[in-house]
C-alpha cells in the first residue's frame, strides 16, 4: 500500500480547519426559529446554540395552569435546539468531503481513526 503524501494530507488539514472555524462563525449569524402550543410560545436560536428569543402569547399565561406554559416553552426550546443543531451539521458536515481521514489512522490524534 502507497505512504500517503503527509505534507498534502497537513495542507488539507489545515484547509479543513480554516474552514470548519469560517463555518462556526458564520453560525453564530443564522438562526432558526421553533414554536410550540400552536404558536403560543416562539423560540429562536442562533446557530451557535444560543437562544435569542422568546416570545409567549399573552394567551398563554393561565395562573390555574403555569406548568402548561413551563412545558410549552420547554418544548418550544428543545425544538429550537434541535433545529440549530441540525444546522450546524448540515454546515459543518460537508468540510471534511474531500479529505481521507481513514490515511490519519496511524496519527492517533483526538478524534482521528487511531486514537
Amino acid at each position: 500500500m502507497p505512504q500517503p503524501n503527509m505534507q498534502q494530507m497537513l495542507k488539507q488539514v489545515q484547509k479543513m480547519q480554516q474552514d470548519m472555524i469560517a463555518a462556526q462563525e458564520a453560525l453564530k449569524h443564522e438562526e432558526v426559529e421553533a414554536s410550540a402550543g400552536g404558536g403560543m410560545v416562539t423560540v429562536r436560536v442562533s446557530g451557535d446554540l444560543r437562544v435569542t428569543a422568546v416570545r409567549i402569547d399573552p394567551e398563554a399565561l393561565d395562573p390555574e395552569d403555569p406548568e402548561l406554559l413551563a412545558d410549552t416553552v420547554l418544548a418550544a426550546v428543545n425544538e429550537a435546539l434541535r433545529s440549530a443543531q441540525e444546522l450546524a451539521a448540515k454546515k459543518m458536515g460537508g468540510l471534511t468531503g474531500g479529505l481521507d481521514l481513514g490515511a490519519l489512522g496511524g496519527l492517533g490524534g483526538p478524534g482521528l481513526p487511531g486514537a
